[in-house]
């Protein structure tokens, strides 16, 4: 068969992937990246960074525990292959393969710490990427032994996530950056970040958090680009950091969505020249039984 190729990055990453004979997954389109993101690709990308100044108590955030020696990329990608056993059409395992290098070179920074924001944009990416996969069971098997392969708690991103996006659900552009004057669970782990982004030594900025503030905007409707400019100087991230990165996310969703028509166009072609195949095979068959039947009346008479 012809190989499918599509170059899908995250981040900045490109490979070309091919479809096996095997893969026949039923097709559901991604979500498409919201009006929010389009009009944060056309805000500028030097507004002014505002410092948060606000106090509040800090927080022990539950983390994974500091690793001492520090693991090969090998040892991450064997563990994650040894915990699940079965193929993945390559469509989903290409970009599964890159972003599980990337993320252990994350996880092993020295200033890497777990915080549910990292979570919720790992999450998120991981939903869009797996979206369609042929069997949710094994989608969510290939999340458990994907997080257990970085030596990590599978549960507790999905925990975490559901947590952060039932708070953005419930609130506004205005409450969303003045979390700082606020007091609750999710507000004390934003003060936390913030405090630690602003140190700059127990914070390690990532893609997947670009993408956590994103989802973020995104639940709260906040539509208006200044919003992320706010949040940004809030939390005291770098805005041209996460406008580069969530544009290598917009880019990697877009890949997949032209990725997955080409397989789904794939799948119907051969699913109806095996139809096909199928209809002239029963026709020869009637044909070849109905001479027997007639010779066979010829000799009898």
């Amino acid at each position: 068969m012809a190989a499918i190729s599509a170059s899908l990055s995250f981040p900045a990453l490109s490979q070309s992937s091919k479809i096996s004979n095997s893969t026949t997954p039923p097709y559901l389109p991604l979500a498409s990246v919201s009006a929010i993101s389009r009009k944060i690709s056309r805000h500028s990308l030097t507004s002014s960074s505002r410092a948060s100044t606000s106090s509040s108590s800090k927080l022990t955030i539950h983390c994974m525990s500091s690793v001492t020696d520090v693991p090969p990329v090998s040892e991450t990608k064997s563990n994650f292959l040894k915990a699940y056993k079965r193929p993945i059409p390559s469509i989903y395992n290409t970009v599964l393969q890159e972003l599980i290098v990337q993320q252990h070179l994350m996880r092993y920074k020295k200033t890497y710490r777990y915080d549910p924001v990292f979570a919720l944009g790992f999450v998120t990416v991981y939903d869009q990427l797996m979206d369609g996969y042929p069997s949710d069971t094994d989608r969510d098997s290939i999340f458990q032994a994907y997080v257990q392969a970085l030596n990590e708690d599978p549960s507790q991103y999905r925990t975490d996530a559901q947590k952060m996006e039932e708070w953005a659900r419930s609130q506004t552009s205005a409450s969303l950056v003045d979390f700082s004057s606020k007091d609750g669970e999710v507000e004390s782990i934003l003060k936390d970040i913030s405090e630690r982004a602003g140190s700059k030594d127990s914070f390690s900025y990532s893609r997947f958090f670009a993408v956590g503030l994103f989802r973020l905007l995104e639940l709260a409707g906040a539509t208006d680009p200044t919003v992320l400019d706010k949040l940004c100087a809030s939390l005291n991230i770098n805005k041209k950091s996460v406008d580069r990165d969530l544009d290598v996310y917009r880019n990697l969703l877009s890949k997949l969505v032209q990725a997955k028509e080409l397989l789904k166009e794939y799948v119907e072609r051969e699913k109806k020249k095996r139809g096909e195949r199928a209809a002239e095979s029963q026709k020869a068959n009637e044909s070849i039984s109905k001479s027997l039947g007639d010779n066979s009346l010829s000799f009898l008479v």
